[in-house]
């Protein structure tokens, strides 16, 4: 009977230490799984709704309900002027779009840079900002690099024509944006530009370069040559000489017998 006791003694004693064990190795569980949790969390990037394109918008489009949806977007690196509600996208109601003023992606988000006012009309007017003018280039212009150049491109204008007696190049304009092509390159210029411009155009030719995306200087305004500068011609240097002035001479005549004579004499001051 004791023999008896003792063995269930024995097992009890194991069981309890199993479970004991088992309970241990739960808890040892749970509290690396929360500790994981935990590290998740911290690391877990915030995200707002914001607003972006269903399709591909080029310049000029409607921006309709249709092509817009909303996305989520890391709040940390979230851009300025984006549109987090319908009220604040259509201001003025579902039936009054806004036009596209700068080319967009599907899922690129919508910024008020990019888009007019809600209301604004169609067109070239929609596309400038306060106080600009549009400034249309002839195909003549633009036709190096018609199949290159996108709108929101960047570029730098040049002049040739006659000045000071010369045939000069010079860079006359710097960082002229494009805000249209179509169907002819248009670009956004003051109207002091426009003035400038409208003057070189009727005086000369005009030709362009595009600006790269990461250049953020403006152009030296000073850059001009000719063609003595490009092939390195030095004009000769004229000396002019000093003209000497011979001193005055005076002479009077005498008779001789039957000749006349000039003797030289001093002459009155």
């Amino acid at each position: 009977m004791r023999a008896v006791f003792g063995l269930v003694l024995l097992v009890g004693m194991g069981l309890a230490g199993f479970a004991v064990y088992m309970v241990n190795q739960y808890m040892d569980t749970q509290a690396s799984a929360l500790e994981r949790e935990r590290q998740r969390s911290a690391t877990a990037i915030t995200t707002v709704d914001i607003y972006a394109a269903t399709r591909d918008l080029t310049y000029g489009d409607l921006l309709t309900t249709d092509d817009v949806q909303i996305i989520k977007y890391a709040s940390d690196y979230l851009p300025e002027g984006v549109f987090a509600t319908e009220e604040e996208l259509f201001p003025a109601g579902l039936n009054t779009p806004r036009v596209v003023r700068l080319p967009m992606t599907v899922n690129e988000p919508i910024l008020t840079s990019k888009v007019t006012e809600a209301g604004a009309p169609q067109g070239i007017t929609a596309l400038l900002d306060q106080g600009m003018r549009a400034f249309p280039l002839s195909e003549g212009v633009t036709r190096a690099f018609s199949n290159d150049l996108r709108v929101s491109d960047l570029i730098d204008l040049y002049w040739v024509g006659q000045a000071g007696g010369q045939r000069i190049s010079r860079l006359v304009k710097t960082r002229l944006e494009i805000i249209s092509m179509d169907p002819n390159v248009v670009i956004q210029v003051s109207q002091g530009d426009f003035a400038d411009l409208q003057v070189l155009q009727s005086a000369g030719s005009l030709s362009l370069t595009p600006v790269g995306r990461d250049d953020l200087e403006a152009g030296d305004l000073t850059i001009e040559t000719n063609i003595n500068d490009v092939l390195g011609i030095v004009a000769p240097v004229v000396v002019e000489r000093e003209e000497v002035v011979a001193p005055e001479r005076c002479f009077v005549t005498q008779r001789s017998g039957t000749e006349r004579v000039q003797v030289e004499i001093e002459c009155a001051e």
